[in-house]
C-alpha cells in the first residue's frame, strides 16, 4: 500500500517521520501524474508545490486556520491530503473533483477560486474578521505561479502590511506562470534565485532555530538575526520589508525538513511575515520540469519508458487558427502588435512571438496593465491586438471602458476560451463577455463561425477605426462552411434557407445550428439558419425580415442568456417596435453555474449542441400548433424537459 492511501486527514501527517514525509511527496507526485495523464489538467504547477503543501498541513490546522491558495491550479496536493484521494480519479470530470478549490467538496477549501492575485487580499479580510471576532485562527496565503505580479496582489500586500496580528504569505517563486514570469519584479526575484543567498539563509536558520522557543519575542529575535546576517548580500530596502512584512528567504521549497522547521518558528509570529520559497515547476517529473510551460495544463498523455506522448486533438484548434491568421495579417501590416497577460502559449501568441519578437509583449498576469499598454500603443498609431481568455478580460473591464472605448481607440480584443471550457469548469467559463462589453458605446462585438470567417473578421477588426472584440471557444474549428464574404459592420450571413423556423446563431454555435437543421430535415422540418456575425450592432434588416415570418425564432449562443446575444436580439426588436413573442433564447443558464466536465457534455447540458437545438425547434413548432401567440421565453439547460411558463390568454 502506498503511504498516500493511509492519509485520510491532514492530522495523519503528524504521525509520519521525515523520511516518510519525503516518501509521501513521491506518492503525491505519482498520483497527480497518473490522473492528469488520464484526464488532463494542471500538472507542472502542482508538482512544484508538493513539499510546501505537506509542510503547511503538518504545521497548521486548517480546519481552524485558513489556507488561501492563489490561482487555484496549485490545489491538487492539498486535495489529496484533505480526504479527496479516493475520488481523485474523477478530477475535472462531470460530477467529479474540481480542478480548483471548491468549498462544496471540502471544508478545507474556504473559497472557489481560479483567478490570480486574490489570495492575499482575501486573507487580510479573514485575518481582520478573526481579530474583530476574538478568534485565534491563523491565516496563510500561498501565492505563486507568477501571480505576485498581479496588481491585486500588490493591493493585498499593501493592506496586509498594516495588520497587527499573525499573517503568513508564502511566495512560491518558480519563475513561471503559464509562460515565464515577466516584469521588473520577476527579474528582482530572479537575482535571489541565482545567488548563493539560499544556502546562507539555510545555514543561519539551522544555527538559530533549535535554540529558540516556538513562540514569543525570541522568534522576532531569531528573524532579526537572520535578516541582519544577510544584509551584506541583499539591500536592506527590500520591497516586501518596505511594505511592512518581515521577510524570510529565499528558501528551497523542496526541502520538507527545513520548511517544517521554518514554519514552526513562523506560524505564531504576531506580525505579517513573507516566506519566499523557490520551487521548480514540474519537480519530480523530468519531462514537465524540462518544459514547464508545455506541461502547465496539458491534454491527457501517455508516459512509457520516460517518453511522453500527448493525446492529439481531432483537428485544428481555434487558438492555432487565430495565431495563423494574425501572423498572416502582421506580414501585411507592420503596425500590428500583439499583447497578452501571462498566457503567451495559451493564446497562440508564442508562435507569433517567434516570427515577430519585437512586436509581441507578454505583460504577465496583469490584465489591466495589458489593456492600458495597448491603449497607449493605439494612441501612438499602432494596431494592437490584445489576446486574453474571456474569463480573464473581466479583470480589466474598467480599463477597456476608460482607456480604450471612451477614447475611441482601435484596439482589437481577441477573446480565447469564450463560452464553455470543459474541465476547468465554472471558474474559467467565458460566459459574460457579450454582456459586459455590449453596453459600451461604439464597442463592436463579432464572432466567426469557421476559420475562413476568423480570417475575415480579423481583417475587419484591424481596419475598423474603433474598438472591436472577437470571441471564439476552446475547441477545434469546424469544417469550412464555404468561402467567407468580408465582414461588414452589422451585417449577418444567411447560411441556409427554410420555411418552418429560424435559428439565429452566433459564432461557434453556427455549426451546431446547421447540424440541427440537418437533423430536423429528416423529419420534414425546413429551418432557416442565419449566421449573425455581430452581437453589436445587430443586423436590423435581417431582424425585420425574420420577425415578419410567422414561425418560431431561436437565438443560439455559447454564452449566458442574461445579457448575451439573444438579449441583444430582443432589445433590438423592441427598439424597432417589432413583436417578440416568437423569440426563444438558447444559451448557458442564468441561474446556475455549469460545473467541470467535457465541453461536449456541457454543450448538451445547456441544450446548445445540435440535438438540443433540434429538440428546442421541435418543441416550439409543436407548441405553435396549439398556441399562436407565445410569450418571450428563456430556454435554459436540459432540452429533454421543456419548461412550462405561464401563457398569455388575451
Amino acid at each position: 500500500m502506498k503511504l498516500l492511501e493511509t492519509i485520510h486527514h491532514p492530522r495523519d501527517l503528524r504521525m509520519l517521520s521525515m523520511d516518510q514525509l519525503k516518501e509521501l511527496a513521491g506518492d503525491i507526485r505519482q498520483r497527480i501524474i497518473d490522473v492528469v495523464g488520464s484526464n488532463g489538467g494542471h500538472l507542472a504547477s502542482n508538482l512544484g508545490v508538493t513539499e510546501i503543501t505537506i509542510a503547511l498541513h503538518y504545521c497548521f490546522d486548517f480546519e481552524k486556520d485558513h489556507l488561501l491558495l492563489d490561482v487555484g491550479h496549485q490545489s491538487y496536493p492539498h486535495k489529496l491530503l484533505t480526504g479527496r484521494n479516493p475520488r481523485f480519479d474523477t478530477l475535472r470530470k462531470a460530477g467529479g473533483i474540481s480542478g480548483f478549490p471548491d468549498p462544496a467538496e471540502s471544508a478545507f477549501d474556504p473559497f472557489k477560486v481560479g483567478h490570480a492575485g486574490t489570495s492575499i487580499a482575501t486573507a487580510v479580510g479573514l485575518a481582520q474578521a478573526d481579530q474583530m471576532l476574538g478568534r485565534d485562527s491563523r491565516t496563510v496565503a500561498l501565492i505563486g505561479d507568477a501571480s505576485i505580479v498581479n496588481g491585486l496582489a500588490f493591493e493585498g500586500l499593501n493592506q496586509a502590511g498594516l495588520l497587527e496580528r499573525q499573517m503568513l504569505v508564502v511566495l512560491n517563486d518558480n519563475n513561471w506562470g503559464i509562460s515565464p514570469s515577466r516584469g521588473a519584479l520577476a527579474e528582482y526575484l530572479a537575482k535571489f534565485r541565482v545567488s548563493s543567498l539560499y544556502e546562507e539563509v539555510k545555514q543561519r536558520a539551522q544555527q538559530v532555530l533549535p535554540r529558540v522557543p516556538i513562540v514569543g519575542k525570541s522568534v522576532f529575535d531569531m528573524l532579526n538575526h537572520l535578516k541582519e546576517g544577510i544584509k551584506a548580500t541583499v539591500s536592506p530596502h527590500q520591497v516586501f520589508e518596505n511594505m511592512g512584512f518581515v521577510y524570510v528567504g529565499p528558501v528551497n521549497g523542496h526541502d520538507i525538513g527545513h520548511l517544517i522547521q521554518l514554519l514552526q518558528g513562523l506560524r505564531d509570529v504576531q506580525h505579517p511575515v513573507l516566506l519566499h520559497i523557490h520551487t521548480n515547476k514540474g519537480q519530480g517529473a523530468d519531462f514537465a520540469k524540462a518544459d514547464p510551460g508545455g506541461f502547465h495544463s496539458p491534454r491527457p498523455f501517455r508516459l512509457e519508458a520516460g517518453k511522453v506522448t500527448l493525446q492529439k486533438g481531432s483537428g485544428k484548434s481555434w487558438t492555432r487558427a487565430f495565431s495563423d491568421a494574425l501572423i498572416e495579417a502582421a506580414r501585411r501590416d507592420e503596425r500590428i502588435v500583439a499583447l497578452t497577460a501571462g498566457m503567451l502559449a495559451g493564446t497562440g501568441l508564442d508562435v507569433f512571438a517567434r516570427e515577430f519578437p519585437s512586436r509581441c509583449r507578454d505583460v504577465g498576469i496583469a490584465e489591466s496593465a495589458t489593456v492600458d499598454i495597448a491603449a497607449g500603443m493605439a494612441k501612438a498609431g499602432l494596431r494592437p491586438v490584445v489576446a486574453i481568455y474571456s474569463t480573464f478580460l473581466q479583470r480589466a473591464f474598467d480599463q477597456v471602458f476608460q482607456e480604450v472605448v471612451l477614447q475611441g481607440l482601435p484596439v482589437l480584443f481577441c477573446l480565447d476560451r469564450a463560452g464553455l471550457v470543459g474541465g476547468d469548469g465554472a471558474v474559467h467559463h467565458g460566459f459574460l463577455d457579450i454582456a459586459y462589453l455590449r453596453g459600451l458605446p461604439n464597442m463592436v462585438l463579432a464572432a466567426p463561425a469557421d476559420e475562413d470567417e476568423l480570417k475575415a473578421v480579423l481583417r475587419f477588426g484591424l481596419e475598423h477605426p474603433g474598438p472591436v472584440a472577437i470571441r471564439y471557444p476552446r475547441a477545434d474549428v469546424p469544417e469550412s462552411m464555404g468561402q467567407a464574404p468580408p465582414f461588414v459592420l452589422g451585417q449577418s450571413r444567411l447560411m441556409l434557407a427554410g420555411r418552418d423556423a429560424t435559428i439565429l446563431a452566433y459564432g461557434s454555435t453556427v455549426a451546431a445550428a446547421l447540424d440541427a437543421a440537418e437533423l430536423l430535415a429528416t423529419d420534414g422540418v425546413s429551418v432557416r439558419v442565419v449566421n449573425a456575425r455581430f452581437a453589436r450592432p445587430i443586423d436590423t434588416d435581417m431582424l425585420r425580415t425574420v420577425l415578419a415570418s410567422d414561425h418560431p425564432i431561436l437565438t443560439v449562443e455559447d454564452h449566458s442568456v442574461t445579457g448575451g446575444f439573444g438579449a441583444a436580439v430582443l432589445e433590438a426588436a423592441a427598439d424597432l417596435r417589432l413583436a417578440t413573442e416568437s423569440i426563444v433564447r438558447l444559451g448557458m443558464p442564468a441561474d446556475r453555474f455549469i460545473p467541470q466536465g467535457s465541453r461536449i457534455g456541457q454543450l448538451a447540458e445547456c441544450g446548445i449542441d445540435a440535438a438540443g437545438i433540434a429538440a428546442a425547434v421541435q418543441r416550439e413548432l409543436d407548441q405553435s400548433r396549439v398556441d399562436d401567440r407565445r410569450p418571450v421565453r428563456e430556454q435554459l439547460a436540459n432540452p429533454g424537459t421543456p419548461p412550462s411558463p405561464a401563457r398569455r390568454t388575451d
